[in-house]
């Protein structure tokens, strides 16, 4: 909180010749006995793209400062021609108004301030060098901008608190000691891990099925390899042969259905571990 607060300024002669001094009426509360005077001053900017064209027209201390409300006149002369640029006398330029206390500045008012001429033929063709006694000020009193400084006053109690606080052990921290370092690590493991896991899984399949090869039922070839040695053959010896052969062959054809099935339900289930692995490292992540 501000032991001094500003509550008004009126600018008094405005507007005016660019050569009148500036006039200000202040007002201000101060709400605890000050040990020193406050310093005020008024500072004119002379070039909007240059500060060392910037002038201190005047600066007053004020005090000893009662407790209360307190009101006074500042009174400044107007700049000095000769350290402003030609080019920057007419147009747009700003004034600041600014209050300190031991060198510490708690307030700053700006204001707006428009150097035109006040014949309208200079106006649309004014000449090099300004011609300074038809030249008018306006200051924009009704829009001030007003910038407030926390700042410390008598006691050690009202210092404004450091802000960013100093952390000097922030840059001894390792680089790899990382906010979620560990989160991906463990990532990278289950991601790993669940890699191995499907390759042991196709290596599974791929052996269910070499030994599908063989178990697939009686070969037609042993069959016929095994009634060669008889001489003869009877008609419906031959049809029974040959049913008991279809017969082979459509159970060799169930035997491959039922063992793909199987091993279909083990791809569906391998495939179905995989992204309950995923999901879990999503949620490590986050």
């Amino acid at each position: 909180m501000s032991v001094v607060s500003l509550l008004g300024v009126e600018v008094k002669n405005n507007p005016a010749t660019f050569d009148a001094p500036y006039e200000f009426e202040i007002t201000f509360e101060c709400l605890e006995q000050l040990q020193k005077d406050l310093e005020w001053k008024l500072t004119y900017v002379g070039s909007a793209t240059s500060n060392e064209y910037d002038q201190e027209l005047d600066s007053v201390l004020v005090g000893p400062i009662p407790v209360g409300v307190n009101k006074f006149i500042f009174k400044a002369e107007a700049p000095d021609l000769a350290r402003i640029p030609n080019s920057e006398i007419i147009g747009v330029t700003v004034i600041l108004l600014s209050c300190s206390y031991e060198d510490r500045e708690f307030v700053r008012v700006g204001y707006y301030v428009n150097n035109e001429y006040m014949d309208e033929a200079l106006q649309l063709e004014p000449p090099a060098k300004p011609v300074i006694e038809k030249v008018r000020r306006h200051i924009l009193a009704e829009k001030p901008r007003v910038t407030r400084f926390a700042i410390k006053w008598d006691s050690e109690e009202s210092a404004p608190p450091e802000f960013p606080p100093d952390q000097p052990e922030a840059d001894l921290v390792a680089d790899g000691d990382q906010y979620g370092i560990e989160e991906e690590e463990e990532e990278e493991e289950e991601e790993a891990e669940g890699a191995q896991e499907g390759a042991a899984a196709a290596g599974a399949e791929d052996a269910e099925m070499a030994g599908a090869e063989d178990t697939a039922g009686p070969q037609p070839e042993e069959d016929a390899a095994s009634e060669a040695g008889s001489e003869e053959i009877d008609i419906e010896d031959s049809e029974d042969e040959e049913e008991e052969e279809e017969e082979g062959e459509e159970g060799g054809d169930d035997d491959m259905e039922m063992d793909e099935a199987g091993q279909n339900g083990e791809q569906k289930q391998t495939s179905a571990q995989q992204p309950v692995t995923q999901g879990n490292a999503d949620v490590m992540v986050h």
